[in-house]
Protein backbone atom coordinates (compact mmCIF):
# COMPACT_ATOMS: atom_id res chain seq x y z
CA UNK A 1 0.00 0.00 0.00
CA UNK A 2 1.25 3.38 -1.04
CA UNK A 3 2.03 5.41 1.87
CA UNK A 4 0.17 8.96 1.77
CA UNK A 5 1.90 12.28 2.15
CA UNK A 6 -0.87 13.31 4.03
CA UNK A 7 -0.44 10.95 7.00
CA UNK A 8 2.72 11.56 7.66
CA UNK A 9 3.10 13.87 10.90
CA UNK A 10 5.76 16.30 12.22
CA UNK A 11 8.38 14.16 14.11
CA UNK A 12 7.63 10.78 13.17
CA UNK A 13 8.83 7.06 12.96
CA UNK A 14 8.48 4.96 9.68
CA UNK A 15 10.03 1.41 9.50
CA UNK A 16 11.97 -0.07 6.52
CA UNK A 17 9.84 -3.14 5.71
CA UNK A 18 12.94 -5.75 5.11
CA UNK A 19 11.30 -8.83 7.48
CA UNK A 20 13.76 -9.69 10.68
CA UNK A 21 16.04 -6.54 9.50
CA UNK A 22 13.50 -4.14 9.61
CA UNK A 23 14.70 -1.29 11.07
CA UNK A 24 13.11 2.23 11.76
CA UNK A 25 13.76 5.90 11.07
CA UNK A 26 13.28 8.72 13.11
CA UNK A 27 13.04 11.68 11.53
CA UNK A 28 12.07 15.14 13.46
CA UNK A 29 13.82 18.48 15.60
CA UNK A 30 15.89 17.69 18.77
CA UNK A 31 16.20 14.21 17.71
CA UNK A 32 20.26 14.04 18.48
CA UNK A 33 19.66 14.05 22.00
CA UNK A 34 17.90 10.98 22.23
CA UNK A 35 20.29 8.73 19.91
CA UNK A 36 21.88 6.98 22.89
CA UNK A 37 18.95 5.93 23.95
CA UNK A 38 17.50 4.91 20.59
CA UNK A 39 20.97 2.82 20.25
CA UNK A 40 20.83 1.29 23.38
CA UNK A 41 16.93 -0.06 22.85
CA UNK A 42 19.26 -2.50 19.74
CA UNK A 43 20.60 -4.23 22.94
CA UNK A 44 23.94 -6.30 23.28
CA UNK A 45 26.67 -3.07 22.67
CA UNK A 46 28.35 -1.34 25.03
CA UNK A 47 31.37 -0.15 22.45
CA UNK A 48 30.49 2.27 19.73
CA UNK A 49 32.54 3.82 17.34
CA UNK A 50 31.26 7.07 16.26
CA UNK A 51 32.46 8.20 13.04
CA UNK A 52 32.31 11.65 11.14
CA UNK A 53 33.41 14.20 8.93
CA UNK A 54 35.83 17.29 10.90
CA UNK A 55 33.10 19.56 10.14
CA UNK A 56 30.12 17.69 11.58
CA UNK A 57 32.33 16.71 14.26
CA UNK A 58 33.15 19.89 15.56
CA UNK A 59 29.33 20.97 15.22
CA UNK A 60 27.60 17.81 16.22
CA UNK A 61 29.90 15.27 17.75
CA UNK A 62 30.23 16.37 21.40
CA UNK A 63 26.25 16.38 21.81
CA UNK A 64 26.55 12.75 19.81
CA UNK A 65 29.02 11.26 21.98
CA UNK A 66 27.74 12.85 25.28
CA UNK A 67 24.31 11.10 24.80
CA UNK A 68 25.88 7.96 23.99
CA UNK A 69 28.13 7.60 26.40
CA UNK A 70 24.84 9.10 28.89
CA UNK A 71 23.10 5.78 27.73
CA UNK A 72 26.02 3.66 29.15
CA UNK A 73 28.22 3.22 25.47
CA UNK A 74 31.98 3.46 26.14
CA UNK A 75 32.70 5.90 22.61
CA UNK A 76 35.17 5.98 20.37
CA UNK A 77 35.33 8.53 17.88
CA UNK A 78 37.12 9.25 14.58
CA UNK A 79 36.66 11.99 12.39
CA UNK A 80 37.69 11.84 8.51
CA UNK A 81 38.27 14.99 5.96
CA UNK A 82 35.37 16.59 4.71
CA UNK A 83 34.56 15.81 1.07
CA UNK A 84 33.91 13.01 -1.18
CA UNK A 85 38.14 12.29 -1.47
CA UNK A 86 37.39 10.60 1.59
CA UNK A 87 34.93 8.06 0.73
CA UNK A 88 38.32 5.81 -0.79
CA UNK A 89 40.33 2.90 0.12
CA UNK A 90 43.00 5.34 2.18
CA UNK A 91 40.50 6.65 4.90
CA UNK A 92 38.51 2.88 4.99
CA UNK A 93 41.79 1.24 5.88
CA UNK A 94 42.07 3.96 8.94
CA UNK A 95 39.11 2.85 9.93
CA UNK A 96 39.93 -0.27 10.07
CA UNK A 97 43.15 0.35 11.81
CA UNK A 98 41.62 1.97 14.47
CA UNK A 99 39.00 -0.63 14.95
CA UNK A 100 41.66 -3.28 15.53
CA UNK A 101 43.37 -0.79 17.69
CA UNK A 102 40.75 -0.52 19.68
CA UNK A 103 39.72 -4.35 19.52
CA UNK A 104 36.22 -3.88 18.35
CA UNK A 105 34.86 -7.17 18.63
CA UNK A 106 31.59 -8.24 16.83
CA UNK A 107 29.28 -6.56 19.76
CA UNK A 108 30.88 -3.23 18.52
CA UNK A 109 28.30 -0.65 17.20
CA UNK A 110 28.96 1.66 14.41
CA UNK A 111 27.31 5.04 14.32
CA UNK A 112 27.79 7.23 11.08
CA UNK A 113 27.38 11.07 11.78
CA UNK A 114 26.79 13.31 8.80
CA UNK A 115 26.34 13.43 4.87
CA UNK A 116 26.25 10.53 2.55
CA UNK A 117 30.41 10.51 2.35
CA UNK A 118 30.37 9.61 5.60
CA UNK A 119 27.09 7.24 5.88
CA UNK A 120 28.37 5.00 3.01
CA UNK A 121 32.17 5.16 4.35
CA UNK A 122 31.20 3.92 7.78
CA UNK A 123 28.67 1.72 6.64
CA UNK A 124 31.11 -0.39 4.05
CA UNK A 125 33.52 0.03 7.16
CA UNK A 126 30.36 -1.78 9.69
CA UNK A 127 29.67 -4.21 6.40
CA UNK A 128 33.28 -6.06 5.75
CA UNK A 129 35.04 -5.37 9.30
CA UNK A 130 34.78 -8.47 10.97
CA UNK A 131 32.52 -9.63 8.44
CA UNK A 132 29.98 -7.43 9.99
CA UNK A 133 29.20 -5.10 12.63
CA UNK A 134 25.60 -3.80 13.36
CA UNK A 135 25.54 0.23 12.64
CA UNK A 136 23.19 3.55 13.00
CA UNK A 137 22.82 6.05 10.74
CA UNK A 138 22.58 9.32 12.26
CA UNK A 139 22.28 11.39 8.94
CA UNK A 140 23.21 15.30 9.34
CA UNK A 141 22.76 16.86 5.63
CA UNK A 142 19.65 16.81 3.59
CA UNK A 143 20.75 14.63 0.94
CA UNK A 144 21.37 11.79 3.59
CA UNK A 145 18.57 12.05 5.52
CA UNK A 146 16.36 11.96 2.57
CA UNK A 147 18.44 9.41 0.67
CA UNK A 148 21.61 7.60 1.57
CA UNK A 149 20.99 6.96 5.13
CA UNK A 150 17.93 4.72 4.24
CA UNK A 151 18.13 1.06 1.93
CA UNK A 152 21.76 -0.61 3.37
CA UNK A 153 23.85 0.73 0.03
CA UNK A 154 27.29 1.40 1.21
CA UNK A 155 30.60 1.60 -0.50
CA UNK A 156 33.79 3.75 -1.48
CA UNK A 157 34.58 5.44 -4.73
CA UNK A 158 37.69 4.25 -7.40
CA UNK A 159 39.51 6.72 -9.15
CA UNK A 160 37.82 4.97 -12.49
CA UNK A 161 33.85 5.63 -11.02
CA UNK A 162 32.08 6.38 -8.28
CA UNK A 163 30.65 3.74 -5.99
CA UNK A 164 32.09 0.79 -7.33
CA UNK A 165 32.86 -1.14 -4.48
CA UNK A 166 30.03 -1.40 -2.19
CA UNK A 167 28.00 -3.95 0.14
CA UNK A 168 23.95 -3.73 0.97
CA UNK A 169 24.40 -3.41 4.81
CA UNK A 170 21.14 -2.11 6.76
CA UNK A 171 21.19 -0.21 9.65
CA UNK A 172 19.81 -0.82 12.53
CA UNK A 173 18.36 2.30 12.78
CA UNK A 174 18.00 6.41 11.68
CA UNK A 175 18.00 9.55 13.47
CA UNK A 176 17.16 12.41 11.37
CA UNK A 177 17.37 15.42 13.85
CA UNK A 178 16.15 18.31 11.32
CA UNK A 179 17.78 20.83 13.77
CA UNK A 180 21.03 19.42 12.01
CA UNK A 181 20.02 21.18 8.90
CA UNK A 182 20.47 24.70 10.51
CA UNK A 183 24.35 24.74 10.62
CA UNK A 184 24.20 22.88 6.87
CA UNK A 185 26.05 25.49 4.28
CA UNK A 186 23.71 26.63 2.16
CA UNK A 187 25.09 25.42 -0.85
CA UNK A 188 25.05 21.80 0.40
CA UNK A 189 21.57 22.15 1.81
CA UNK A 190 20.18 23.27 -1.75
CA UNK A 191 22.43 20.38 -3.12
CA UNK A 192 20.34 17.76 -1.11
CA UNK A 193 16.97 19.44 -2.88
CA UNK A 194 17.64 17.58 -5.99
CA UNK A 195 16.91 14.47 -4.51
CA UNK A 196 13.93 15.96 -3.29
CA UNK A 197 12.65 16.67 -6.39
CA UNK A 198 13.80 13.02 -7.89
CA UNK A 199 11.22 11.48 -5.60
CA UNK A 200 7.97 13.86 -7.02
CA UNK A 201 9.53 12.63 -10.80
CA UNK A 202 9.73 8.98 -10.14
CA UNK A 203 6.95 8.58 -7.89
CA UNK A 204 4.49 10.55 -6.40
CA UNK A 205 3.29 13.45 -8.69
CA UNK A 206 1.15 14.69 -5.76
CA UNK A 207 4.33 15.19 -3.65
CA UNK A 208 5.85 16.95 -6.89
CA UNK A 209 2.72 19.32 -6.91
CA UNK A 210 3.06 20.00 -2.89
CA UNK A 211 7.12 21.09 -3.91
CA UNK A 212 5.72 23.66 -6.68
CA UNK A 213 3.66 25.10 -3.81
CA UNK A 214 5.78 25.18 -1.30
CA UNK A 215 8.39 26.93 -4.32
CA UNK A 216 11.41 29.23 -3.36
CA UNK A 217 10.45 28.75 0.72
CA UNK A 218 11.89 25.67 0.56
CA UNK A 219 15.30 27.57 -0.19
CA UNK A 220 15.59 27.83 3.59
CA UNK A 221 16.04 25.00 5.93
CA UNK A 222 14.66 27.08 8.72
CA UNK A 223 11.73 28.39 6.79
CA UNK A 224 9.17 25.75 7.57
CA UNK A 225 8.04 22.43 5.63
CA UNK A 226 11.27 20.76 6.33
CA UNK A 227 10.01 18.11 8.50
CA UNK A 228 7.29 17.14 5.93
CA UNK A 229 9.68 17.40 3.19
CA UNK A 230 11.97 14.84 5.03
CA UNK A 231 9.14 12.66 6.15
CA UNK A 232 7.80 12.17 2.60
CA UNK A 233 10.76 11.51 0.98
CA UNK A 234 11.57 8.83 3.67
CA UNK A 235 8.36 7.26 3.27
CA UNK A 236 8.84 7.05 -0.93
CA UNK A 237 12.55 5.48 -0.38
CA UNK A 238 11.27 2.73 2.62
CA UNK A 239 8.74 1.95 0.55
CA UNK A 240 10.89 1.29 -2.66
CA UNK A 241 13.46 -0.34 -0.25
CA UNK A 242 10.56 -2.58 1.04
CA UNK A 243 9.67 -3.48 -2.10
CA UNK A 244 13.15 -4.16 -3.88
CA UNK A 245 15.97 -4.76 -1.53
CA UNK A 246 18.77 -5.00 -3.77
CA UNK A 247 17.46 -3.07 -7.07
CA UNK A 248 16.27 -5.65 -9.13
CA UNK A 249 13.63 -4.01 -10.58
CA UNK A 250 11.79 -1.24 -8.75
CA UNK A 251 14.64 0.09 -7.02
CA UNK A 252 15.95 1.34 -10.08
CA UNK A 253 13.71 4.44 -10.24
CA UNK A 254 15.97 5.78 -7.75
CA UNK A 255 18.62 6.43 -10.36
CA UNK A 256 16.80 8.68 -11.64
CA UNK A 257 19.50 11.52 -13.43
CA UNK A 258 22.22 9.36 -11.72
CA UNK A 259 23.76 7.86 -14.77
CA UNK A 260 25.12 11.31 -16.21
CA UNK A 261 25.40 12.41 -12.43
CA UNK A 262 28.01 10.07 -11.70
CA UNK A 263 29.74 10.96 -14.88
CA UNK A 264 29.68 14.82 -14.92
CA UNK A 265 31.37 13.87 -10.57
CA UNK A 266 34.03 11.69 -12.60
CA UNK A 267 35.22 13.71 -15.10
CA UNK A 268 34.74 17.17 -13.14
CA UNK A 269 37.12 15.77 -10.56
CA UNK A 270 35.31 14.54 -7.36
CA UNK A 271 34.26 17.50 -5.35
CA UNK A 272 33.86 19.94 -7.91
CA UNK A 273 30.55 19.33 -7.93
CA UNK A 274 28.38 18.25 -4.76
CA UNK A 275 26.66 14.73 -5.51
CA UNK A 276 22.90 16.43 -5.32
CA UNK A 277 24.06 19.13 -8.05
CA UNK A 278 25.73 16.87 -10.34
CA UNK A 279 22.09 14.91 -9.73
CA UNK A 280 20.48 18.08 -11.06
CA UNK A 281 22.48 18.37 -14.04
CA UNK A 282 21.58 15.02 -14.85
CA UNK A 283 18.06 14.99 -13.86
CA UNK A 284 18.17 18.13 -16.50
CA UNK A 285 19.47 15.73 -18.91
CA UNK A 286 17.37 12.99 -17.92
CA UNK A 287 14.43 15.43 -18.41
CA UNK A 288 15.37 16.20 -22.34
CA UNK A 289 15.89 13.02 -23.10
CA UNK A 290 12.38 11.58 -21.56
CA UNK A 291 11.61 14.21 -23.86
CA UNK A 292 12.83 12.43 -27.06
CA UNK A 293 12.99 8.96 -26.05
CA UNK A 294 9.71 8.46 -23.80
CA UNK A 295 7.54 11.08 -25.02
CA UNK A 296 7.51 12.95 -21.92
CA UNK A 297 5.09 15.63 -22.05
CA UNK A 298 6.90 19.35 -22.79
CA UNK A 299 4.68 21.24 -20.19
CA UNK A 300 6.00 18.44 -17.74
CA UNK A 301 9.58 18.70 -18.86
CA UNK A 302 8.94 22.62 -18.08
CA UNK A 303 7.79 21.69 -14.51
CA UNK A 304 10.42 19.65 -13.73
CA UNK A 305 13.36 22.42 -15.18
CA UNK A 306 11.15 25.35 -13.59
CA UNK A 307 11.14 23.58 -10.54
CA UNK A 308 14.81 22.86 -9.87
CA UNK A 309 15.56 26.69 -10.95
CA UNK A 310 13.04 27.96 -8.45
CA UNK A 311 15.35 25.60 -6.08
CA UNK A 312 18.80 27.20 -7.31
CA UNK A 313 19.93 23.70 -8.73
CA UNK A 314 22.37 23.84 -11.59
CA UNK A 315 20.36 22.98 -14.95
CA UNK A 316 23.03 24.50 -17.81
CA UNK A 317 24.82 22.21 -19.48
CA UNK A 318 29.17 22.55 -17.94
CA UNK A 319 31.20 23.12 -20.78
CA UNK A 320 32.71 18.99 -21.03
CA UNK A 321 33.51 17.01 -23.79
CA UNK A 322 31.04 14.60 -24.53
CA UNK A 323 33.23 11.95 -25.10
CA UNK A 324 34.68 12.11 -21.51
CA UNK A 325 31.43 12.04 -20.37
CA UNK A 326 30.41 8.98 -22.47
CA UNK A 327 33.43 7.10 -21.80
CA UNK A 328 32.72 7.79 -17.89
CA UNK A 329 29.40 6.68 -18.01
CA UNK A 330 30.95 3.19 -19.45
CA UNK A 331 32.31 1.93 -16.20
CA UNK A 332 28.86 3.40 -13.83
CA UNK A 333 27.68 0.10 -12.12
CA UNK A 334 24.52 0.48 -14.18
CA UNK A 335 25.89 -0.18 -17.50
CA UNK A 336 25.82 -3.60 -19.14
CA UNK A 337 28.67 -4.36 -21.97
CA UNK A 338 29.60 -0.63 -21.36
CA UNK A 339 26.04 0.61 -22.59
CA UNK A 340 24.12 2.96 -20.33
CA UNK A 341 20.97 2.43 -18.56
CA UNK A 342 18.68 5.17 -18.25
CA UNK A 343 15.85 5.91 -15.85
CA UNK A 344 13.50 7.91 -17.89
CA UNK A 345 10.40 9.86 -17.56
CA UNK A 346 6.46 9.30 -18.92
CA UNK A 347 5.00 11.86 -16.57
CA UNK A 348 5.48 13.37 -13.16
CA UNK A 349 5.39 10.37 -11.02
CA UNK A 350 5.95 8.10 -13.23
CA UNK A 351 9.56 6.34 -14.82
CA UNK A 352 10.48 3.39 -16.81
CA UNK A 353 14.14 1.74 -16.11
CA UNK A 354 16.74 -0.22 -18.08
CA UNK A 355 16.28 2.43 -20.88
CA UNK A 356 18.99 2.12 -23.61
CA UNK A 357 19.17 5.12 -26.34
CA UNK A 358 20.92 5.33 -29.64
CA UNK A 359 24.29 6.84 -29.54
CA UNK A 360 23.60 9.49 -31.44
CA UNK A 361 20.10 10.51 -29.52
CA UNK A 362 22.37 10.79 -26.29
CA UNK A 363 24.94 12.59 -27.98
CA UNK A 364 22.85 15.41 -29.72
CA UNK A 365 20.51 15.63 -26.42
CA UNK A 366 23.32 16.62 -24.22
CA UNK A 367 25.08 18.98 -27.28
CA UNK A 368 20.92 20.96 -27.50
CA UNK A 369 21.03 21.42 -23.48
CA UNK A 370 21.51 25.48 -22.38
CA UNK A 371 24.87 25.92 -21.59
Amino acid sequence: MRLSYFLIPMSHKLTVDLGDRSYPIYMGPGLLGRLGELCKGLGRAETCLLISDKNVDRLHGEAAAMSLEKAGFSVLRAAVPAGETSKGHDQLCALYEQAVEHRLDRSALIVALGGGVVGDLAGYMAATYLRGLRFVQAPTSLLAMVDSSVGGKTGINLPQGKNLVGAFHQPSLVLADTDTLKTLPKREYLSGLAEVVKYGIIRDAEFFQWLENQGVSLRDPAGGGVEELVARCCAIKAEVVGLDERESGLRAILNFGHTMGHAIEKVGGYGAWLHGEAVALGMAYAVRLSQTVRGFPADEAERAMTLMQELDLPVKRPAYDWPELRKAMAVDKKSSSSIPRFVLADRIGAVTVGCEVSEEKLEAVWNGMKS
